[in-house]
């Protein structure tokens, strides 16, 4: 659920899709603010904007230098078209490197110093693929938008992955951890059945209320729909997760809620969850172990790949694989031993009938 707007703050597209934000009392003076939009910086003249001083003017910026470039980007709409997760990120990136080569003319930017920068990063690949997509996003736009003629970025490869196994899953010896610390009637309770009996990704699990409930059962689209494709997820709600929502405690618009009922973003879910699971002496488990349970569990119960991808929101069968990768083989073996018993298996001839 999206964070309602401060009072007296309003927003203005241009034309161009030029994103400008000022503050106004009813039919008083308008009054910009020149920061963007989510920064410390903005709130700060934000704040100065409504006590009725002056938001102090933020250090002129050369133009033709790479931070002249990088201000015009988050002032465009490829980049509020971006998901918030998705630009704290990338705004985290690029301050560092405007700290460091902000000065510089953006269209002397070589495919070697783009090189450079993923190097540097080269002992954490994570980091060295999100600072070349933070730049490709940067020169991506310039390009298109006529700052540049080139884009340094095009032909730099991505770091190579490194196979790990990800977010852990969760086992049921977790969950009953969990459980005995966090019993029916708290939402910490509430947490771990939303996450477990709908299996969403945390970022939809916080935006699922009442709203989205129709005859017992939870429609919704993911948060990955939102922004790209539009993937709907519908399930029906088991009596285990309809009991933990009647016991509560819920927010109003929202299952998952804070301390005093209100709703929470999947950053701070994210941490408070965290903290539950540490409470509950389960410290190397995330909310996103248990989505990886939960398809383990529809996998044990012979869910097929198309199930699997539309019972999780995935585009593609090697989400299925991936998710479920870690899963006992032994289990599979004996499920499907289970299942197929009795059934006898007819060779096949490779004689010409």
């Amino acid at each position: 659920m999206p964070r309602p707007r401060p009072p007296h703050l309003h927003k203005q597209v241009s034309r161009h899709g030029a994103v400008v934000w000022y503050v106004r009392r009813g039919h008083g003076p308008r009054t910009r603010i020149t920061a963007v939009y989510g920064t410390e910086e903005f709130q700060k003249q934000y704040e100065a904007a409504t006590t009725g001083s002056r938001p102090t003017p933020l250090p002129k910026v050369r133009a033709g230098s790479l931070q002249w470039l990088y201000d015009r980007y988050r002032e465009s709409s490829a980049w509020s078209d971006l998901s918030l997760a998705t630009r704290r990120q990338r705004e985290n990136i690029l301050k560092g490197v405007m700290a460091k080569a902000g000065g510089e003319p953006y269209g002397a930017i070589k495919a070697s110093d783009i090189e450079a920068g993923k190097d540097r990063r080269r002992d954490t690949p994570s980091q060295s693929r999100n600072f070349l997509d933070a730049m490709r996003g940067l020169f991506g736009w310039a390009l298109l938008a006529h700052h540049v003629t080139f884009d340094p970025t095009a032909g730099v490869r991505n770091p190579k992955k490194v196979a790990t196994e990800g977010f852990k899953a969760w086992e049921m010896e977790h969950v009953e951890r969990y459980v005995a610390r966090w019993p029916r009637g708290t939402r910490q309770y509430v947490w771990l059945h939303v996450l477990l009996y709908v299996g969403c990704r945390r970022g939809d699990a916080v935006t699922l209320g009442k709203q989205h409930v129709r005859n017992g059962v939870i429609r919704f689209t993911t948060e990955k729909g939102r922004s790209k494709k539009i993937l709907k997820v519908a399930r029906r709600i088991d009596s285990e997760l309809a009991d933990a929502l009647a016991a509560g405690p819920c927010g109003d618009l929202a299952f998952i809620c804070g301390e005093r009922g209100e709703p929470l973003t999947k950053e701070s879910f994210g941490n408070v969850f965290k903290a539950a699971c540490l409470a509950a002496g389960i410290p190397d488990r995330s909310a996103h172990g248990l989505r990886k349970l939960a398809a383990t569990v529809w996998v044990e119960r012979g869910a097929t790949e198309n199930e699997l991808m539309a019972l999780f929101g995935w585009t593609t069968p090697q989400m299925a694989a991936l998710y479920t990768r870690s899963m006992d083989r032994e289990k599979l073996s004996l499920n499907a031993d289970r299942r197929l018993s009795g059934a006898r298996l007819k060779p096949v001839s490779t004689r010409a009938e």
